[in-house]
């Protein structure tokens, strides 16, 4: 089994056990976690929805992210994330929610969001933790990478 599909599995059993649901709100990964979690069978038992946001009219459309946010710090932010992140929990009504917002380029990466930059923000309902990473390789990589941290940031937060 595959590393995405290890994860996903412990974290649908770890969910089930909770009797939580997980929501996701994916941008540069453009539904890939979302992807992983329902290759596990009985996944609807446990995953809520999955948003696909890519434009920052979307981000505000569906999640509620403020307008203002986008010209303030940029889309790949702290400030975007956790937005989503808030935004996701209440349209679903999940317990947990992962949101991912990045450069997985080739282009569009800037001097301080350079390509493979990507900020995560995971919330449980009471807190929200957020990260900013820099992964390496192309496209692909970067967002094969970052599928991996959302979920393991979601069993992280979901044990801790």
């Amino acid at each position: 089994m595959d590393p995405i599909t290890t994860l996903a599995t412990r974290l649908g059993d770890h969910l089930q056990r909770l009797g939580a649901q997980v929501s996701t709100a994916e941008s540069c990964t453009g539904g890939g976690i979302a992807e992983a979690i329902t290759r596990i069978a009985g996944s609807s038992a446990w995953f809520e929805a999955g948003y696909v946001t890519y434009s920052n009219r979307q981000k505000t459309r569906q999640l509620g992210v403020p307008e203002a946010l986008f010209k303030q710090v940029g889309a790949v932010s702290q400030e975007v994330v956790e937005a989503m992140v808030a935004g996701a929990q209440q349209a679903s009504g999940a317990r947990f929610a992962v949101a991912v917002s990045g450069v997985a380029g080739p282009g569009g990466g800037s001097a301080d969001k350079p390509v493979g930059t990507v900020w995560l923000a995971w919330g449980d309902g009471q807190r929200v933790v957020s990260v900013r990473r820099q992964f390496e390789g192309d496209r692909e990589g970067v967002r094969h990478q970052t599928v991996v941290a959302a979920l393991e940031g979601l069993l992280q937060l979901g044990t801790g």
